[in-house]
């Protein structure tokens, strides 16, 4: 049995939105909490960090959001089987208008803390030479990516709820419609 259009959107939009979740608590475990300090003559501190997987973790978490996102942008305004609702009539619907403009406000969230936590340590992986001769070498703040993991798990469960909200739009406005949705002039 093959799964619909809909079904489809709505996993690839789950399954992107668990991979984010997965990649950026992943980068969170793996992240060293400092590198080791070696002193250089003239005041000067060079960190070493251990090679870690973070930054590349992270920008991959906050890619598979981003996808996650998008599919769930597409599905909820995807026309499937060929049949249109027009955007007036979906964004009319209340409770759907509140969670598409909630999923996008927590996905910018999501996407914003996971690239932020990523260039943070990103940068100091590279500007890694400190002219303080007691600089610990301390990594990015513990914690951010395993929030921006959640805030990416919860963007991708308020687009699915987004998608079974356009579900109900969808029958409510064929069944209206004559099941053509071609309009109201046909009743």
């Amino acid at each position: 049995m093959a799964l619909s259009q809909s079904a489809q959107l709505s996993l690839a939009t789950a399954l992107f939105g668990v991979l984010s979740f997965v990649l950026a608590v992943l980068a969170e475990l793996k992240k060293p909490p400092y590198g080791t300090p070696i002193q250089q003559g003239g005041g000067v501190v060079v960190c070493r960090f251990p090679r870690d997987p973070t930054v590349a973790l992270g920008a991959l978490s906050a890619l598979a959001a981003a996808c996650s996102a998008a599919l769930g942008a597409l599905a909820v305004f995807f026309p499937y089987g060929g049949r249109h609702v027009p955007r007036q009539v979906l964004l009319a619907h209340t409770p759907l208008y509140v969670f598409l403009h909630v999923a996008v406000g927590v996905t910018v969230a999501g996407v914003g803390t996971t690239v932020w936590a990523t260039a943070a340590e990103a940068v100091l992986q590279v500007r890694n030479v400190h002219r303080d001769p007691a600089y610990a070498c301390p990594t990015a703040e513990t914690g951010v990516l395993g929030g921006a993991a959640f805030l990416n798990l919860d963007a991708m469960l308020f687009w699915v709820v987004c998608l079974m909200l356009v579900g109900n739009v969808r029958t409510d406005y064929f069944e209206d419609h004559g099941g053509d949705g071609a309009g109201a002039e046909e009743k």
